[in-house]
């Protein structure tokens, strides 16, 4: 896959993610840049932990780089997560 595609994806992915798991915004280049890393922590969870594949091409790829973008938004607020 190109690298044009890959940041296409990257960036519908976390847009994507982001939409689902609301919490603060990141904008285009965080939605791009958790897309991508999410496809990475998606692909790996999903692949090896549960074993199941969302298929080939854009639309697999753009769901398990979805998945993957919730795990590390969830983490990341979990980790940094405001005091009231």
């Amino acid at each position: 896959m190109g690298i044009i595609s890959t940041l296409i994806i990257g960036a519908i992915a976390g847009w994507l993610g982001g939409m689902i798991y609301k919490g603060s915004g990141l904008g285009l280049l965080g939605n791009v840049v958790i897309g991508i890393l999410g496809s990475g922590v998606g692909s790996w969870l999903l692949e090896r932990v549960f074993k199941v594949s969302l298929g080939e091409g854009w639309i697999g790829s753009i769901l398990t780089g979805a998945i993957g973008a919730i795990v590390i938004l969830f983490s990341v607020n979990l980790i940094f997560r405001k005091k009231k």
